[in-house]
Formats: structure tokens, sequence, C-alpha cells
């Protein structure tokens, strides 16, 4: 070749879009890799051994290994995140449900009759109801939450 040959490497802003877009596609690699990994222990369908296959090929051979798995097993992988994403929500949703009704703390006189006033002034009891449960409050023998 007798003419002149520019390589992207010839201009500093080419080498520098190469190199950004090498380690994103590098990073976007392993982003997959481990996706697939955690996808393979997540399936309940699979069994041991079909698990230990999958993480072998995975590991052994790689590129292939993934690229089978997300063809042969990829359009279940969004579907089992987001079942475990929702059954972690339940979960997390129970423990406040629980935590908050579990609390132990015993509610305040003047929250018990902040409760009453409020149920006054929706109308939901009479002013003769409202009357009684405020003298069992403040008597200490019942709570605003038991009428």
């Amino acid at each position: 070749m007798t003419g002149d040959t520019y390589l992207a490497y010839d201009y500093p802003l080419l080498s520098a879009f190469w190199t950004m877009l090498i380690f994103f596609l590098w990073i976007m690699w392993f982003v997959l890799l481990f996706r697939v990994i955690v996808d393979i222990f997540r399936d309940d369908d699979l069994s041991g051994w079909a698990k230990a296959g999958w993480l072998v090929f995975c590991i052994c051979l790689p590129f292939l290994g993934v690229f089978v798995y997300v063809v042969a097993r990829g359009k279940n992988m969004g579907r089992r995140e987001i079942a475990q994403a929702r059954e972690q929500q339940q979960q997390f949703d129970d423990y406040i449900r629980d935590t908050a009704k579990g609390s132990g703390a015993p509610t305040s006189s003047v929250d018990e009759l902040a409760k009453l006033s409020e149920i006054k002034a929706r109308g939901d009891i009479t002013d003769e109801e409202f009357d009684r449960a405020k003298q069992l409050v403040l008597s200490g023998h019942g709570s605003a939450s038991h009428h």
C-alpha cells in the first residue's frame, strides 16, 4: 500500500471513544454473566444436576454458555426476577405490618382521645357514645379502639 492509511487510533478522540466502548462492553459482559449465574440458582424448576450443568457450561465456555442459556431460558429470566422482587416486597410489607401492630408501646390517653375526637367529627359515634368512651379512657379501664 502506497497510500496513507488512517486508523481509529490515529485520532485521539476516536481512540478515547473506542476505549470507552470496549470498557462499557466488558462491564456489560460481566453484568450479563452474573445475571445468568444468579438466574441459574434462582430457578426452582431446574434440578440440582441441571443447575450444576448450566453453571459448568457458563464457567468453562462463558461466551457460548451464556449465549445458549439466554437463548434457551432467557424468556423466563425476567419473570423469575419480577417474582422474586414481588416476594421480597411482600415479605418487607409483612414485616412492617407486623412491626407496626406489635410495637408493644401502649397508646396514651391523649392518643385515644384524639382518635375518639376524629371518630366523633366524622359522625361515626354520637355525643353520648363519645362521652362514655371518653370516661372509660380517662379512668384507664378501656380504650377507644375497643368501642
